[in-house]
């Protein structure tokens, strides 16, 4: 199923199937924060280094097959399929935009 994304969420979902930790920090603001596995990562340099350990550990795909804005947040629901512990699982992607860049992203089961 095709949804669509707003370009910031559609800019990361594509920056995320590259694989890279660079193009990945560049979708998000200067500042960015994203929120994973009760972990906190502030700005570009810590984001990069988190996707960077995560490229390290696993290698997967991200599809996502739902969206909904509330409160000032988009939430995807994407399907993650890799060589992680728990594959397959549906994972919940909560975003905040600024100017079509992710200004916050909170990831959760």
């Amino acid at each position: 199923m095709t949804i669509k994304l707003p370009k910031g969420i559609e800019d990361y979902f594509e920056a995320d199937r590259t694989g890279s930790p660079d193009v990945i920090a560049s979708t998000f603001t200067q500042n960015g924060i994203v929120k994973d596995k009760g972990l906190t990562h502030r700005g570009r340099d810590a984001i990069r280094a988190w996707m960077a350990d995560e490229a390290q550990q696993y290698s997967y795909m991200v599809e996502p097959f739902f969206i909904a804005t509330e409160n000032g947040k988009t939430q995807v629901m994407a399907h993650a399929v890799g060589d992680f512990p728990g594959s397959p699982i549906d994972l919940r992607f909560f975003f905040v935009l600024a100017n079509d860049k992710v200004a916050e992203l909170e990831i959760t089961v």
